[in-house]
């Protein structure tokens, strides 16, 4: 069963409908005791990173996530609840991330290396390249497009938890992992065959049964 962490901030109805086709159980909970006896979690995530991370608080999930990460429960982190798995986001001025894997998220410049203007926010469908194709949440995936919607990029020095990168005039991480924790800063339930094969994977090969 995968539990998927509603705190007010996700889009729900699409990752739902998405374990539907896949025909994974789940139940949608916005307090721990809801979705308690769940063997892995997805935390969704659209919006500002200090309101997330403010009604993660709210809603009693803090603790919840950090007992789980600890128990070694998988989790998986979409878009928002990708760059909250993070140690800090400098949106809003500086805000306290979960800080499980290394690095910071910081605002697209909108200039690129030639001095040149570019969109914020990106949005639209980029192609991944595979870095580790041997981790389980990518298996199979494939160097195919995604869909990305955000103005606000990881920055990490830690290679090892890059699994996936795409370009978007400089290396956006795609995919991150460590141990049972994966994220992925696009939309997998937006994102066709490939990003319903990485949720797949995460709920398949990922968390046991």
């Amino acid at each position: 069963m995968i539990g998927v962490i509603d705190y007010g901030m996700g889009n729900l109805f699409s990752v739902s409908k998405a374990l539907e086709r896949l025909n994974v159980p789940y139940k949608l909970g916005n307090r721990p005791y809801l979705i308690e006896d769940c063997n892995g979690y997805i935390l969704p995530g659209v919006g500002a990173f200090p309101d997330a991370m403010k009604a993660l608080k709210e809603h009693g999930f803090i603790d919840f996530i950090q007992r789980k990460v600890e128990e070694e429960v998988p989790l998986y982190g979409i878009c928002l609840g990708m760059q909250l798995l993070f140690e800090s986001s400098e949106e809003g001025g500086h805000t306290k991330g979960l800080g499980y894997f290394p690095g910071n998220i910081v605002k697209f410049s909108g200039i690129d290396a030639e001095k040149r203007p570019y969109k914020v926010p990106h949005m639209g469908w980029n192609q991944l390249q595979i870095y580790q194709p041997g981790q389980s949440i990518v298996t199979n995936v494939g160097e195919d497009y995604v869909y990305f919607v955000h103005s606000y990029v990881v920055k990490t020095e830690d290679d090892s938890i890059l699994y996936a990168a795409a370009d978007y005039h400089q290396q956006v991480p795609a995919v991150v992992g460590k141990g049972q924790l994966a994220a992925s800063q696009f939309h997998p339930e937006k994102s066709g065959s490939a990003g319903m094969k990485l949720l797949e994977n995460f709920c398949k090969r990922m968390v046991k049964q």
